[in-house]
Parts: C-alpha cells; sequence; structure tokens
C-alpha cells in the first residue's frame, strides 16, 4: 500500500472516530479551551559553527502554535481531542543541528507513528506550517480500572532534567515549554488495588521504516507502583522497539526533602546490557518571605562515550537511534544538574539551572524570568550560555570534522503563552 492511501484510510478512520463521539455524547458536556504560543530566538554563533559557515551570524528563529483543546466527560465514558497548527522557521530552518542545546520539541510528522494524523500546509526555504491531531483518545473508567484508546501522551519516571525510564517522547533536559508532550498511538489500561497499589500496562503502536505495523518498532510494557512505608517504589518491565526493558524507581522523603532515582535495564537485541540511571533530591523553603526551591541530579548513559569522535555520523549506532528517536539527549556518560526556581513575587519567578558534563568539563547555563499578569497568560525571557571549548559537548560538538561544530552559540529567547 503506498503512503498516499495509508493517509487516506488513517484520516479516514480518525474522522469516523471523532464523529462518533460527537454524536455518542451530549453537546452539553463539551468543554472547550485554546493555547497560543510564541517563540523566538537569537544565537550568537561561533567561528567554527556549521551553521554561521552556511548562513553566518546571528541566527534569528521562530515559532508559534495555536493548540485547540476539546474534552468530553460523561460519566465513564470521556474523550479528548487537541489539534495544533505550528509554525516555524528561520535562519536554523532545515539545518541538521545536534538536540542536546534545543529549545523547543516540535513533531515535523507522523512517518513512524500508526494513524498520520499531520499534514503539511505550506513549505518555503525557510519556513514550515503543519496541522496535526496531537490528542485523540477514548477513555473508559470504572471504580478502580481505566481504558484509554487512541492518541494520547503518558510519563512514567522520576527524572527532574534526565528521564531514562521515561522512553515516550521524554523532555529534553533543555526544553523551555514543557506545556504538553507529544502525544503517541496507544492504548492504556491502568488497575487500581485495595492496598493502594497501582499497575499501568501500555502498548504503543508503530510504524517501521517501510510503513509497516511491527512488534519490532512498538512498544509493549508493564509498570507497579507502591509504597512500602513511607517510601514509593516503582517497576517497570517490557519490550521497547527491539530491547527488554527493566526498571527500578525509588522515592524517598528525606526531612523535607524527596530524593528519587531510577534505574533501568536493557537487554540490547543484538547482545549485552546497558545500564542508565539517575539519582536527584529536591527541597522547597522560604527565605525572607521568598519561595526557593532548589534541586540536584547526577545522570548515568549508558548508552553515551567516553569521548565524541570526529564526527557525530561516527556515534555508536545504539546511541543514533536513540537520539533519532528522540529518547537520549545527550552523548556522554556522565551528567550533573542542579537548579532554583526563585519566586521574587506572585507574579514573577527566575529559574535557573547548570547542566554540567563531568566527562569533558563542558558546561550549559540555563536562565530565565517568568512573568504571570493573569491566570491566561505567561511571558519568559531567557539566556542560554555554554561553557566550553571547541570539540566539547556543551562548547561545540563536531558534525563534520574537527573545524565544523554545531551547538556552541549562545541564545536569547522570548515566550509568550495565551490561554483563553
Amino acid at each position: 500500500m503506498s503512503a498516499t492511501k495509508r493517509y487516506d484510510v488513517n484520516w479516514s478512520v480518525a474522522l469516523l472516530l471523532v464523529s462518533t463521539l460527537l454524536t455518542a455524547l451530549p453537546v452539553q458536556a463539551l468543554e472547550f479551551s485554546t493555547r497560543l504560543k510564541w517563540f523566538t530566538s537569537a544565537a550568537a554563533l561561533p567561528s567554527h559553527d556549521l551553521q554561521r559557515q552556511i548562513d553566518g551570524t546571528p541566527a534569528y528563529d521562530y515559532s508559534a502554535e495555536l493548540r485547540l483543546m476539546f474534552e468530553q466527560d460523561t460519566g465513564p465514558l470521556s474523550w479528548i481531542l487537541q489539534s495544533t497548527t505550528t509554525v516555524n522557521g528561520g535562519d536554523s530552518f532545515d539545518i541538521p543541528s545536534t538536540p542536546e542545546t534545543k529549545l523547543e520539541t516540535l513533531p515535523e510528522n507522523d512517518n513512524f507513528r500508526l494513524m498520520d494524523l499531520a499534514w503539511e500546509i505550506e513549505q518555503g526555504s525557510r519556513h514550515r506550517s503543519l496541522e496535526r491531531l496531537d490528542r485523540m483518545a477514548v477513555r473508559y473508567r470504572a471504580d478502580t480500572w481505566s481504558v484509554t484508546l487512541g492518541r494520547d501522551a503518558v510519563t512514567w519516571g522520576n527524572g527532574i532534567v534526565f528521564q531514562p525510564l521515561d522512553l515516550f517522547n521524554p523532555f529534553s533536559p533543555t526544553t523551555v515549554d514543557r506545556d504538553y508532550k507529544v502525544g503517541d498511538d496507544m492504548v492504556l489500561v491502568d488497575k487500581l488495588f485495595g492496598n493502594g497499589m497501582d499497575a499501568q500496562l501500555l502498548a504503543v503502536v508503530r510504524r517501521n521504516a517501510r510503513q509497516n505495523v511491527s512488534s519490532d518498532s512498538s512498544s509493549l510494557a508493564m509498570r507497579l507502583r507502591g509504597f512500602a512505608g513511607n517510601i514509593g517504589w516503582e517497576l517497570a518491565v517490557g519490550e521497547h522497539f527491539e530491547d527488554q526493558i527493566y526498571g527500578l524507581g525509588l522515592r524517598v522523603p528525606l526531612g523535607g526533602a524527596l530524593m528519587r532515582t531510577d534505574l533501568v535495564f536493557t537487554d540490547l537485541n543484538g547482545g549485552g546490557w546497558e545500564f542508565s540511571g539517575v539519582i536527584n533530591i529536591d527541597y522547597s523553603f522560604t527565605l525572607r518571605d521568598k519561595n526557593f526551591y532548589v534541586f540536584a541530579e547526577y545522570y548515568r548513559s549508558g548508552f553515551g562515550v567516553d569521548e565524541l569522535p570526529d564526527s557525530v555520523v561516527q556515534l555508536p549506532e545504539d546511541l543514533l537511534k536513540r537520539l533519532g528517536r528522540g529518547e537520549v539527549f545527550t552523548l556522554m556518560k556522565d551528567y550533573l544538574a542542579v537548579g532554583t526556581t526563585i519566586e521574587w513575587h506572585p507574579l514573577w519567578n527566575q529559574n535557573l539551572s547548570l547542566l554540567n558534563n563531568l566527562d569533558d568539563g563542558s558546561s550549559l547555563l540555563q536562565s530565565s524570568l517568568g512573568f504571570e499578569p493573569g491566570d491566561h497568560s505567561r511571558l519568559e525571557l531567557g539566556l542560554v550560555l555554554p561553557l566550553g571549548k571547541q570539540g566539547d559537548e556543551y562548547g561545540g560538538v563536531p558534525v563534520l570534522n574537527d573545524n565544523f561544530t554545531s551547538g556552541g552559540g549562545k541564545k536569547a529567547y522570548f515566550r509568550y503563552v495565551y490561554f483563553f
């Protein structure tokens, strides 16, 4: 079957499902809201940056998104539908870049999802507009269990900055907009037990490079959560693409702080095991009538390298696959992240974080100042400073050879969000 025919079939299924939902449930229960977002950035690129060699510096980029959100809940049956209209462009449009300093996560297509619910509106040499259904799911709830069918988002794990156990469209450590994760096509079964333990059975269905639905490109996993005294625990096991995943998470209160950890063991289809993990601690307190939140997190990536090669294309295949799927956003092994949020005023807050690559010594400093003039809007100004030398992960990753790098530029950005 050709790509065009599959595209038509998927849209027919989608429209049939939506129309059935609209006619089956009472209109008066329908809830509708809208989110409008504008994001723009300016980057001062170093002399060794590949983009600067192609197009010069500074580089100005932008994106805009209109998200229409429909939800209907009538007793045990509910449904959700969210469409996004996105425009992105600028000087960096269509220029390859490394993932470790990306501020925005914008889905470009649905090429490998079960349903192709995205289509290009138009595209120019420096911009592109896209329409996409990011949520389209039906949920049935009983007293102690529920079933979700369709496109939705799910989050696993206890990471703050790094998410080794969250395999389903995790946010990049540097992502600015975290209001909505990208949706996947899934079946999710939730079960709550009388002792407080809960279980999730999740199947995420995808297509492979040949555009066929395959277990080798899909995920089937189960997660159990519960408490042992005041310690929360989490167990996960499953098959993710061609690999077997085994995960353990803990949440341990330490006075007024909370320590969390995720340990992830991957049994590789090609043979061998890899271990990734994260441990963090966070704490909230008040000082001089100001609210503070602080955290520290250590991350170990089993798929990272000890030393960066002369080009990113020379990275190990297991790492390149996970970078391409948007599961991993770092290139080396050991990282430390520290950060704080300060509420200077009920309407003003500041975020400050430092990501440190413990292997090559480079760092990335991010700071943002947010203003919320009301319940429906937010303004944010931010700055991103790489602290590393040419050839380091946060100083400019080699993309062709040592003379051409990516990701080492200083950035300033502005974000505006409005809900109505």
